[in-house]
């Protein structure tokens, strides 16, 4: 396929971290983009530097995806403006430390609309455009605490493991048609998640493990082409997800306490 007939890549929290990367690395092989995040002035600044170095189009929706009818307002942006989507990603999403009692229900309730209904919704709502395409993509981003309970961020492990339950299954629901999905789980990466949830001490400590966005965006994308079912970057995070596997579920939720529970 030349460069003039790619279709659109859709790609959801895209003004930072692994989502802006993706952008870029989209934008270097000649996909036009569809981005969409909350924080608009992100969102032209990033637009205008993608079409300056890489003469690709870019469409942009400053959005707030967390609130009621936000999915399909982006679907009916898609639809109205007959862009030829041919990549979904549904990279937004965030978390929350701290013990579920203490914190606050509706923070809760708005990560799990995030992290977890938003990827539905659009996958729902977008299949039906994607299908139009030859060959087409969607790219989950879940996490390596999809993998195991991790107190502390109890809720936020359980959305990320139904994002990994609900792509493994999609995948095989699609599998006959042109649409490939792929669920990438990274662990610690730099992009102030830790931060974000709360965790600014655990965040010293993760720097040692970072990886880097822009070498998690290529591997990324890498595997969604390659049509892999599941990806985990990076050998610690290989490793880490295997000791879930095979240890006691108790002796790992134990130890994610003394990690988390600071």
């Amino acid at each position: 396929m030349s460069e003039k007939t790619k279709p659109y890549a859709l790609i959801t929290g895209a003004s930072k971290g692994i989502g802006k990367s993706i952008a870029y690395e989209l934008a270097k092989q000649g996909y036009s983009l569809l981005l969409v995040a909350r924080t608009d002035k992100e969102l032209k600044e990033l637009s205008d530097d993608l079409t300056v170095k890489y003469g690709i189009n870019t469409a942009i929706l400053s959005l707030d995806l967390s609130l009621d009818g936000a999915s399909l307002k982006v679907a009916n942006w898609v639809k109205t403006n007959n862009y030829p989507l041919g990549i979904l990603v549904n990279n937004a999403g965030y978390g929350l430390w701290g013990d579920f009692s203490q914190s606050s229900l509706t923070d809760q309730l708005g990560m799990m609309q995030l992290n977890m209904n938003v990827v539905v919704e659009l996958s729902h709502l977008l299949i039906p455009v994607l299908s139009q395409e030859k060959q087409a993509y969607i790219l989950n981003i879940s996490s390596t605490a999809a993998y195991q309970a991790v107190p502390t961020l109890a809720v936020y492990s359980a959305t990320k493991a139904f994002v990994l339950s609900f792509t493994r299954a999609l995948r095989f629901e699609l599998a006959q048609t042109s649409i490939s999905v792929t669920c990438f789980s990274p662990g610690p990466v730099d992009t102030g998640f830790a931060a974000r949830a709360g965790l600014n001490a655990f965040s010293k400590m993760a720097e040692k493990f970072n990886m880097q966005p822009d070498e998690v965006a290529k591997i990324a994308v890498k595997a969604m082409f390659n049509k892999k079912s599941e990806v985990i970057p990076g050998f610690t995070n290989i490793i880490s997800v295997y000791a879930n596997r095979i240890l006691p579920k108790a002796f790992i939720e134990k130890t994610a306490v003394g990690i988390y529970k600071i």
